[in-house]
């Protein structure tokens, strides 16, 4: 679905704004596309015309798919998106129940009824005037009833039926979708304070997992695992060995970044991480995404690392935010990653060079796929779980309609 199908100007002008970012490159990495993308919601929801849950949510999946469609490698788009739909859900209709179940006269109806003739007035004056029982098909045989006067017998069921039905409609009349937009745009709020504070709550607990004298390996720079290390360097001495992570050498910047709050630190070329894997305690590493099927898309040489700890028996341990967790499963991606980078980058020649590289196809991934098997625990910004269970926190998180945006 395109922008074109957004009617509101200015609603399509900040989506085509992020669109246009995203396309490019401008904005990356899962954090910083979530962030993006739920302040954008919240620009959305806040400039939205709406007068049921319907429209509102057409619209908000209609900005989904704008995003996606922009830049359907950050998964984290996509997940900020379905989770924003559930709370729209829950908020509107946590609203709506409110409405409806506080009425302005909240005492129970009174029922009336058309006596029978023939019925003793004897019976009535034992009863309250406002209620009557409702008479049985048998009453009309033994009191001879023509059809013409049962006709006239009101239903005093029905009554009450159709009494509470145009009450509640009435309600909803009442209700106006605006007033709901405090609460709406209250829930987007948690989630960005969300965002903004995951990297503290993911390493709340990280002296539980790291003891003096350790050896821990990563690899590449991941903030949510540099923050972890960062606090658990507050109660614990250990040494972190950073593979560098060519071609990027994201982890030179990872190394310096460590040593300079005082972490031993020990940058390796990725070609040794198996032979250092028998010295290490425990691998932390990051992720771009994980998958409901507990996998996880990691920066390229995440696979090696965890391959290797896997036939040394050496637990891994992948740092990250909830927000990462998406619905989709890896169907697709089981020997290829999920996006690709500048070739000459691994190739190591350039045009200047004499060498006839036409029939040569070079791959440089981004990231690589690791499997549930290799991830030993996933500590997330709301306490830790096995890969075996992600399924079920997604189930928990997202509506199933949301999946396919």
């Amino acid at each position: 679905m395109s922008s074109s199908e957004i009617k509101d100007k200015t609603i399509r002008k900040y989506v085509e704004g992020l669109a246009s970012r995203l396309r490019r490159r401008q904005v990356v990495g899962s954090h910083a596309t979530a962030l993006e993308t739920v302040k954008l919601l919240r620009q959305v929801v806040s400039a939205a015309k709406f007068t049921s849950l319907d429209q509102l949510v057409k619209l908000v999946r209609a900005v989904g798919r704008e995003l996606v469609a922009a830049q359907p490698k950050e998964y984290s788009v996509g997940n900020t998106v379905r989770k924003v739909l559930r709370l729209i859900r829950e908020e509107y209709n946590a609203a709506l129940a409110t409405a409806t179940i506080s009425p302005s006269n909240p005492s129970t109806p009174s029922i009336r009824t058309t006596a029978l003739p023939g019925v003793a007035s004897s019976s009535s004056a034992q009863t309250p005037s406002t209620f009557n029982p409702p008479t049985s098909l048998s009453s009309f045989v033994l009191l001879g009833l023509p059809r013409s006067n049962a006709e006239h017998v009101e239903q005093p069921h029905a009554q009450l039926s159709q009494r509470q039905t145009s009450s509640s409609l009435e309600v909803l009349d009442d209700f106006k979708a605006v007033s709901v937009k405090p609460a709406l745009i209250g829930a987007i709020e948690e989630v960005i304070d969300d965002l903004e504070t995951v990297y503290e709550n993911v390493a709340k607990n990280a002296r539980d997992h790291i003891h003096s004298d350790e050896i821990i390996l990563t690899i590449g720079q991941s903030s949510t695992v540099e923050t972890f290390l960062k606090s658990a360097a507050h109660y614990r001495k250990f040494t972190v060995i950073v593979a560098e992570t060519a071609p990027s050498f994201s982890g030179r910047d990872m190394a310096k970044s460590l040593a300079a709050e005082g972490i031993t630190t020990v940058l390796v070329p990725d070609s040794c991480i198996f032979a250092l894997m028998s010295r290490v305690n425990k691998v932390i590493l990051g992720a771009h995404a994980v998958l409901a099927n507990g996998g996880v898309f990691a920066v390229a040489g995440t696979l090696l690392a965890a391959s290797a700890a896997k036939a040394h028996a050496t637990p891994v341990v992948i740092c990250t935010g909830q927000y990462k967790f998406t619905p989709l499963w890896n169907l697709y991606h089981e020997f290829a990653a999920v996006d690709f980078g500048d070739p000459n980058e691994v190739l190591g020649v350039d045009g200047s060079d004499d060498v006839d590289i036409d029939q040569v196809d070079v791959v440089n991934a981004y990231f690589d796929y690791v499997k549930p098997e290799l991830v030993d625990v996933l500590i997330t910004n709301d306490g830790d779980l096995p890969p075996s269970y992600v399924y079920r926190l997604v189930k928990e998180t997202y509506d199933d309609e949301d999946v396919d945006l």
